[in-house]
């Protein structure tokens, strides 16, 4: 058998993948060497794919409440909903949210049954979430949604700026071409993030600046390059057209110590990052997350374009602004009309644009004005106003903000469908039917991802159960609801020719996205794909998509930044992992992924704790005028003070704490509809606790821990619970198995240990204490896939010296802090190559490589102060 070509199921930057099956579900994952993305690199997600193929909490059949259905009735049920729905409400009393997961061709059917057949544009995507002000920005500057970069402009920079992105962490693919074009071309990189994250370590200049204030540092950037002569007076006058009052406004109280004031940043620090942009004409410049994630994140988003524009820093090989996306196809989405502010193919809902687009799909009733976005969505659903969803490929549950009022409009919605891969998720438990959906390596399709690059998607295992494509879900409701003939696809390759003839049709070179030679492939053809890019090179004539050919500065305007408040005085940013993704209903189930940050943390600058009473290890309470959760605190350096972190990942499925989604406020960017996720007030509290301890379990079926504090960490065979609580640990008990029990008690420490043995192999270990400590985990775990265990399981560690490995810093080989600090001090290794020589860590995927060069630097420090 010979290796399947795919793509990654995770970000943006859209990896190629070569899939070799080794049994029913299981599959030898590699990088695709042919692949211009990732040239055979894969970061520590995409190398443990091969982990989370399983069918562990798989929706294997249709179910209508908790029973199970057959396709027919269920699909029957969901097409005589809707349709009733629609004609006692309107068509605007329906919507669908669906996912940057989903695949174009999925998009695509999705769209076209919202917009040209049901009449409403009320489909909007997770995607709304990550990326939706870089769209609007695009739009108001370039007149078309289209990246201007690709990755190889990465190659070809003199100066490489990162905005609101941890690249080492979030696309470390995209982080590892960064590094080798310095290694080769000497290229600087520049950071500007609140948090001194991994991608920093390794920077030539880091701008800590205040979370906000980005509008602020781009109009004095270019106040800055207006004085020093560095516009384009002639890119300017032949391809760029400026609002009046554009640069009296730029002039006027944007000088270096104005902004730097605003910023919060020193002036000489400020000034030595103008200078370097000043000097290098081939810049380029990446945002992401931190930059769109903002009430004012499109401002943001063309605060930046407008720097490149008026130094004509566009066009050209090294020079552009860069927007990477977060999910896999999220510009698949962008490209069908995914968004409920575009109607498809780059169209948005001018009338002759609707047109032609009724006209193209034969469309007997045409959305003809932009739906609701995902905020608005979910609260009209609580107002009663949209009373039948479909949610496709997404958990809104977790990942909307004000998360508990999604709940409610939930609850409140009159009929619920869930399409998924997984049984339970915080979403499906609202749902009156669940369809069970194809999963990454059984999906047919295409993707394209942050450098317009179009990618197949393709299967290597069969569909388990009766889990079907998207796009025949989609297709079968809508021949139910009448419109047999519009959706008679049999196959996906029928529905990228649709999608590629609409992109062409009647587009006189208007839309730069145009597929026409798509439009006429064969089936051979199709499945035979080659990644390539639409599009060319953006704006290299200096042409834009606009009515007259130029592009747009525009006027934007830093905003007050609202000052802490006495009841939250804290500012709280929100982000992902390196080893986790969205909703953890994949990477969860990986045991290598799961022990790089086994539990959900809130990171706070060390001033700040001591004055909270806050250790490291505590468990924490973040609370705002939305929700509250419990998270375990870390000590960070790299917060600023009054700031702190949290990860977007932990659901009520994993863990009673984490529960990020609850907590940020329901505020959206104007223009974009995309919530302000990195600037919420919040205050912190220390939870006191009486005991904790960690429950290990053999096996795959998931319990509920009865206690305050219990996240669930996957593990080889079986899972680690880490607890914490008051009263009586005893009830936890109830969570261990049955089998031969043996058990030592230490009174004085209040400590109590628990092992249950079943025919020779251990079933489940419970360590709690109110006052001891506790050993370390690895061991234990081990002796889930050991033959033959006693009772002196019970020591926690095996016979000889056991070192404790520490926290898991290089996932790929399973690498631990503790082995690699012994390994610097003990072998005198002084760079990240002898430590990968040494123990391999960083020589795989490299996402560990910022880690390890922090922790180097860190034990150098601590073996010189040592010797003086």
């Amino acid at each position: 058998m010979q290796p399947i070509r795919t793509t990654c199921a995770y970000c943006g930057v859209g990896c190629g993948i070569t899939a070799m099956p080794t049994g029913p579900r299981s599959v030898q994952i590699k990088g695709d060497e042919a692949h211009p993305a990732n040239g055979g690199r894969l970061c520590s997600k995409g190398t443990h794919l091969g982990e989370t193929v399983g069918l562990t909490g798989r929706l294997l059949h249709p179910m209508i409440g908790k029973r199970r259905a057959s396709w027919d009735k269920a699909l029957d049920l969901v097409a005589k909903r809707f349709r009733e729905t629609i004609d006692r409400h309107g068509p605007d009393s329906v919507a669908f949210y669906v996912s940057g997961q989903l695949l174009t061709e999925d998009y695509y059917v999705a769209n076209k049954l919202m917009k040209g057949f049901i009449g409403s544009a009320n489909i909007d995507t997770n995607s709304r979430l990550c990326m939706s002000s870089a769209v609007a920005g695009h739009n108001r500057a370039f007149g078309e949604d289209v990246v201007p970069a690709t990755y190889t402009d990465l190659e070809e920079a003199d100066l490489i700026v990162l905005v609101g992105s941890n690249t080492a962490w979030c696309h470390p693919i995209v982080y590892q071409r960064i590094q080798a074009a310095r290694a080769a071309r000497g290229a600087k990189l520049i950071v500007i993030d609140p948090r001194r994250t991994e991608t920093c370590e390794d920077a030539d200049l880091h701008l800590p600046v205040k979370p906000g204030t980005d509008v602020a540092l781009m109009n004095g950037l270019l106040a800055w390059c207006d004085q020093a002569g560095v516009i384009d007076p002639a890119f300017m006058a032949h391809h760029v057209n400026a609002p009046e009052g554009f640069w009296e406004h730029i002039r006027a109280g944007h000088d270096l110590w104005s902004t730097a004031k605003t910023c919060d940043l020193a002036p000489a620090l400020l000034q030595q990052f103008y200078e370097l942009f000043a000097a290098a004409p081939r810049t380029v410049t990446l945002f992401s997350q931190g930059i769109n994630q903002s009430i004012r994140g499109t401002d943001q988003v063309n605060a930046i374009i407008n720097v490149h524009l008026a130094t004509g820093r566009i066009g050209k090989p090294g020079a552009a602004p860069f927007s990477i996306t977060g999910q896999p196809n999220a510009m698949g989405g962008r490209e069908v009309g995914g968004l409920a502010s575009t109607l498809a193919a780059h169209m948005d809902f001018a009338p002759d644009n609707v047109e032609r687009v009724g006209r193209f799909w034969a469309a007997p009733r045409m959305a003809a004005k932009p739906g609701l976005k995902a905020v608005d969505l979910f609260r009209a659903m609580g107002e009663g106003r949209i009373k039948a969803l479909w949610v496709m490929a997404t958990n809104p549950a977790v990942s909307l903000p004000d998360a508990g009022r999604v709940r409610e409009a939930l609850e409140s919605c009159p009929f619920v469908v869930v399409s998924d891969v997984i049984a339970d998720t915080d979403t499906s438990a609202y749902a009156d039917v669940r369809l069970p959906a194809a999963g990454w390596g059984e999906k047919d399709g295409t993707v394209t991802n942050s450098d317009r690059t179009i990618s197949r998607q393709r299967p290597f295992l069969t569909l388990p159960g009766e889990a079907r494509p998207d796009w025949w879900i989609v297709k079968e409701v809508a021949r139910r609801m009448g419109w047999r003939n519009a959706f008679a696809y049999e196959r996906p390759a029928d529905i990228w020719r649709e999608h590629a003839r609409l992109t062409a049709y009647q587009n006189d070179g208007a839309r730069l996205l145009n597929l026409r030679s798509q439009a006429i492939i064969g089936n051979d053809a199709y499945e035979t794909m080659e990644p390539f890019r639409w599009g060319g090179a953006p704006f290299a004539d200096g042409r834009f998509p606009t009515p007259d050919g130029k592009a747009r500065l525009v006027m934007v305007k830093q905003m007050d930044v609202q000052a802490p408040l006495h009841d939250w005085p804290m500012t709280l940013n929100t982000g992902r992992y390196r080893d986790q993704w969205h909703t953890m209903t994949r990477t969860g189930l990986s045991p290598k992924l799961a022990r790089h940050r086994e539990e959900p943390l809130v990171e706070i600058h060390p001033h700040d704790a001591q004055a909270l009473g806050l250790e490291e290890g505590d468990l924490a309470r973040v609370s705002t005028p939305q929700g509250d959760s419990l998270f375990r605190a870390a000590l960070s350096e790299g917060q600023r003070p009054g700031e702190i972190f949290t990860p977007i990942h932990w659901t009520d499925q994993i863990s009673t704490g984490g529960r990020t989604g609850l907590l940020p406020r329901p505020l959206t960017d104007p223009h974009s509809g995309q919530p302000g996720f990195k600037s919420t007030p919040a205050r912190v509290e220390r939870q006191m606790t009486e005991w904790k301890g960690f429950l290990i379990l053999r096996g795959t079926e998931p319990v509920r821990v009865p206690c305050l504090w219990a996240t669930r960490v996957t593990v080889p065979d079986g899972a680690l619970y880490e607890v914490a609580g008051h009263g009586d640990p005893a009830r936890l008990d109830a969570c261990l198995p049955k089998g031969d029990r043996v058990e030592a008690i230490d009174v004085t420490r209040g400590t109590r240990r628990v092992a249950i043995i079943s025919d020779g192999q251990l079933a489940g270990v419970l360590f709690v204490t109110r006052s001891g400590i506790l050993p370390s985990r690895d061991w234990l775990i081990g002796q889930l896939q050991a033959q033959e265990v006693g009772a002196s399981v019970l020591a926690a560690r095996g016979p000889g010296n056991q070192p404790d490995k520490g926290a898991t810093i290089c996932v790929c080989f399973d690498i631990g802090l503790n082995q690699i600090v012994a390994a610097i001090r003990e072998q005198s290794l002084v760079d990240i190559p002898a430590i990968g020589k040494a123990l391999g860590a960083g020589t795989n995927c490299g996402s560990c490589r910022p880690a390890l060069a922090n922790i180097l630097a860190q034990t150098m420090r601590e073996t010189l102060h040592a010797a003086e």
